[in-house]
């Protein structure tokens, strides 16, 4: 009896030596490896879900300019008498709206535009008006201009109103300010032909690019974009800042695809373009989804130096969207230099706009937009999410053609849409052969995924080119939104890149932002409506990489790395050379909390500490705009030291640690 305890008690405490595991993360704090690229952490910016237009473009005004097919009128409610009209005063803009008397005092011509979702404004906030308008008549008619909400209970619909007197038959550009005495989240803006009188017009006015700003943008910028979203993005530190896509890069055809010549120059002469994500998804149609360009090139690039990041724009490589135009040729441009000439100049006067000078053609009109001195272009890609020889062949023509005429500048290539496989294989093959810069990488995968690729990047090889993982997000089966849940994978898994900052040069969630009444796709990281603003828990996540990128690796070893498709304990190290600090990241994917210990070799004592915690327990727990504070990192100091160079912690289930050590 006697033995058959003693047995029993070994065997129990053999059972909890290996229930109870040993997380020791050893940090070789005296062997600075890779750097950390400057570009390391950053975002990317793609037109969907409303992100530009009725999104970061501060624009409060749906289709300005009339140019909406096949309705010129749609986002507009027309009453009087209204007639849209094609001969107006900007050639790639021709449309606009000739408001004509009714003939009676009491009967009314106007417009109401109903805005994005309606129009948000704020209480004591100010709103500038702008618009082309001309009497082709001649004499004097009144522009009535007010900012209404349409289905109050109150007496009056208007809370903001301001007449403006249009005095010429030549279009001029007229501009005023309203000044909002409440908050509105889905106003609308109205326009009323009126005499000087304030009775109905009894002329004929037309009006052209009708447009409505906060005056308070990010950077103050007229054309500019909504400040709190902008800064959203400040906020993260970001070291790269790649755009305008994604797919609207391609387009549904090659006439659709994104055109960056379209988006610079005077923002009235901006033609508009189909946005190919209005007929992709018909379970969630926006047939009113278009691109105005105003958030075009120029803006991009100025936003890229206003949040100090690396900017990354993507071309076209000659192909419309291959998921749209399945292995049909007939599709893309011409596999040869002469058939890819356009594109092939696209690139080339890209870089000219960007880093020419101001005697040359389009160093010119970036100087003509204001901004003179270059903008640092470094870094291109060219062509999105396209596979097979259909880009190899075209890739090459255009790169070599870059290559020839500015070998100053880093090529970005592609894997294709997969993260494995054959396709993704070849794709790395062909970028190998022609030598690219940064292979771009994407994968939209489910929490499975995530847990089988923890040594992802320790495995690829590190004679060919470096990698870009340009469009990543978590999800959970059946759960494809922001929540804690996903969240944590997603920093679990770029501990592996940040261990791997030899390979890894750049990293960026997608999509990034979403309007709540326009999405078409999720998980996104930021979500916002009129007014409001959302960070996710990928945000903070991506976030503090940013911010806590460092400037080296440094060599990380750890007891009982979890194996594939496992939960586990996982851990990275950088050096902060600027900041003369240590900071460990730790990321705990199990249910339950685990007991870690920090090694520091190379330091005799620890100094200060702080740490920053994100709380990620709570599976379904999510930021929106009625909660945006749900989930946030929080630091604290790290106390009871000990005079030693060890950090004993125990490390809550589902949570992120940043620790920043003197």
């Amino acid at each position: 009896m006697k033995l058959r305890q003693m047995m029993l008690g070994l065997f129990l405490t053999l059972s909890g030596t290996v229930m109870a595991q040993d997380y020791t993360v050893t940090v070789q704090t005296q062997k600075p490896g890779a750097e950390v690229q400057p570009t390391m952490y950053g975002i990317f910016f793609e037109d969907i879900n409303f992100a530009a237009d009725g999104g970061l473009y501060a624009e409060l005004v749906k289709n300005r300019s009339f140019e909406f097919t096949p309705d010129h009128l749609m986002g507009w409610h027309a009453f009087g008498k209204v007639e849209i009209c094609n001969d107006g005063p900007f050639e790639r803009n021709p449309h606009y709206a000739r408001l004509s008397s009714m003939g009676h005092g009491d009967w009314w011509t106007g417009l109401e535009n109903e805005g994005f979702f309606g129009i948000g404004v704020e209480r004591d906030k100010e709103y500038r008006f702008s618009v082309y308008a001309r009497v082709p008549e001649g004499g004097t008619q009144m522009l009535r201009v007010q900012l209404v909400e349409p289905y109050t209970q109150e007496e009056h619909q208007e809370f903001a109103s301001v007449d403006i007197k249009v005095t010429s038959s030549e279009w001029q550009k007229y501009t005023a300010v309203l000044k909002s005495r409440k908050t509105v989240d889905k106003a609308h803006l109205r326009l009323f032909l009126c005499n000087d009188d304030g009775r109905s017009g009894s002329g004929v006015m037309d009006v052209e690019h009708v447009s409505l700003f906060p005056v308070d943008t990010w950077m103050g910028h007229e054309n500019g974009m909504r400040k709190d979203l902008a800064q959203a993005l400040a906020d993260m530190k970001p070291g790269v800042f790649r755009f305008p896509g994604g797919c609207i890069v391609e387009g549904v055809t090659l006439e659709n695809r994104y055109n960056w010549k379209n988006s610079v120059g005077p923002v009235e002469n901006r033609p508009l373009n189909k946005n190919r994500w209005e007929s992709t998804f018909t379970y969630r149609y926006y047939p009113d989804y278009f691109q105005s360009y105003g958030l075009g090139f120029f803006e991009f690039f100025q936003l890229s130096e206003e949040i100090g990041s690396e900017p990354l724009p993507v071309l076209n490589v000659g192909m419309a969207c291959q998921f749209q135009n399945w292995n049909d040729e007939s599709a893309h441009a011409p596999a040869t230099e002469a058939g890819l000439k356009e594109y092939i100049d696209d690139c080339l006067d890209l870089i000219e706009f960007a880093n020419g000078a101001v005697e040359t053609k389009w160093g010119k009109v970036r100087a003509d937009m204001g901004h003179p001195a270059p903008f640092h272009l470094k870094l291109l890609a060219i062509g999105n999410e396209q596979w097979d020889e259909y880009y190899f062949k075209r890739v090459k023509i255009v790169a070599d053609a870059v290559r020839k005429a500015h070998p100053e500048i880093k090529i970005i290539g592609t894997s294709g849409p997969n993260a494995e496989g054959g396709e993704f294989d070849r794709g790395w093959e062909a970028m190998k052969r022609q030598k690219a810069d940064l292979v771009d990488e994407h994968f939209y995968r489910p929490i499975s995924w995530f847990k089988n690729e923890w040594e992802r990047y320790d495995l690829y090889d590190r004679t060919g080119p470096k990698v870009f993982a340009g469009e990543y997000a978590c999800h959970d089966r059946g759960k494809k939104w922001n929540h804690a849940g996903a969240s944590i994978y997603e920093a679990a898994f770029i501990t592996g890149i940040e261990r791997n900052a030899d390979i890894v040069h750049m990293a960026t969630y997608a999509p990034l932002f979403s309007h709540v009444d326009g999405w078409q796709w999720r998980p996104d990281m930021i979500w916002f409506d009129n007014l409001r603003v959302a960070k996710s828990a990928s945000y903070w996540v991506q976030a503090l990489f940013a911010q806590n990128k460092g400037t080296n690796v440094l060599p990380v070893s750890q007891t009982n790395f979890p194996k594939k498709g496992e939960d586990g304990v996982l851990a990275s190290a950088v050096w902060d050379k600027n900041q003369q600090e240590v900071i460990v990241k730790l990321a705990n994917t199990f249910e339950q909390p685990k007991t870690v210990k920090i090694q520091l070799n190379g330091l005799k004592v620890i100094s200060e500490a702080r740490v920053i915690k994100l709380d990620l327990s709570q599976y379904d727990l999510e930021n929106t705009v009625d909660n945006p504070h749900a989930i946030e990192p929080k630091e604290d100091k790290v106390e009871a030291l000990g005079g030693s160079n060890v950090i004993s912690l125990t490390l809550p289930a589902k949570s992120f640690y940043v620790y920043k050590i003197k």
